[in-house]
């Protein structure tokens, strides 16, 4: 029996599958993304009270939006890099690898029969991705883009207030690595 001209149906499955847990994971990702419209409430931009005042707010305010200071802090460094192409095609490709290596993994990444911790891959990304930046000569940008990128979301985690930040302390603990109550202190008005 000659089976000319069939497709072979066993590998799509898993190669949509595969993208559809990609694309999930992306979702549940972002869904942690709090709303613009909250992050920049005008009614809620307030000077802190003091430098203790300042630090709890400014820990409360990472932790409830955590994912948007990323991604602020990304479009910060992308715009840097328009006007170097071959540093923005470095840095596409290192956010794919982000993508794939560390952001859409379902399993621990296993390398020659061992586990390497989460840990280590996101320093090894963290290295990568900058040592590749820095060798396309964009060093200066990248460090003036990031460091405007760090300005931006201290001033905002400093100035906005966090009394109406809904969020339990144990999405809270588990964002920052402590356990930060938002809303709690009274010096954060």
């Amino acid at each position: 029996m000659t089976t000319y001209g069939t497709i072979p149906t066993a590998s799509q499955p898993s190669d949509l599958q595969y993208i559809s847990r990609a694309k999930d994971r992306i979702k549940t990702g972002l869904r942690t993304r709090r709303p613009w419209r909250q992050m920049f409430e005008v009614r809620s931009i307030r000077p802190p009270g003091g430098f203790s005042g300042s630090v709890s707010r400014c820990r409360a305010n990472i932790a409830y939006f955590f994912m948007n200071y990323v991604i602020i802090v990304f479009f910060i460094l992308f715009l840097s890099l328009l006007w170097h192409p071959i540093s923005l095609i470095v840095f596409v490709a290192m956010m794919a690898a982000w993508l794939f290596l560390y952001f859409m993994r379902d399993e621990p990444l296993v390398i020659f029969r061992r586990t390497i911790d989460d840990r280590i891959v996101l320093f090894l990304l963290a290295v990568l991705t900058l040592v590749f930046l820095f060798l396309t000569n964009v060093t200066l940008n990248i460090i003036v883009a990031l460091a405007i990128g760090v300005a931006v979301v201290l001033v905002h985690s400093v100035f906005r207030k966090t009394d109406d930040l809904t969020a339990d302390e144990e999405t809270a603990g588990l964002m920052t690595g402590v356990g930060v109550r938002i809303g709690a202190s009274s010096s954060s008005s």
